[in-house]
């Protein structure tokens, strides 16, 4: 019912910024909950980032203050601001829709808890 496309992913310097894309296909995901997770090479995928269908927002530690998520619900769109980035920030990142509600202010960390994934776009930070 959702298709999501990442793109924006690419090589960047250490101390750099990229902004990633997620763009929705097939319905608009108003009242879904959207978040940002992350896979480097050999390791498990972790949550990176959560924007709720009210708008309020979620960060893992490991980027609060240096990432933001914000949404255009006009364009069906969601974005991953990084900036100051590090080389522990490389790996693929993905954009996941979740259509359920587990509780208020729910933080959405794990992967089971979205319905919807996207294929994917690398980020590489050099040192």
């Amino acid at each position: 019912q959702v298709q999501l496309v990442e793109s924006g992913g690419g090589l960047v310097q250490a101390g750099g910024s990229l902004r990633l894309s997620c763009a929705a296909s097939g319905r608009t995901f108003t009242n879904y909950r959207m978040g940002w997770f992350r896979q480097a090479p050999g390791k498990e995928r972790e949550f990176v980032a959560l924007i709720r269908n009210g708008g309020s927002t979620y960060y893992a530690d490991s980027v609060k203050g240096r990432f933001t998520i914000s949404r255009d619900s006009a364009k069906n769109t969601v974005y991953l601001q990084m900036n100051s980035l590090k080389p522990e920030d490389t790996a693929a990142y993905y954009c996941a829709a979740s259509n359920r509600y587990y509780s208020s202010n729910y933080y959405y960390t794990q992967t089971g808890e979205y319905d919807y994934w996207g294929q994917g776009t690398q980020v590489t930070v050099s040192s």
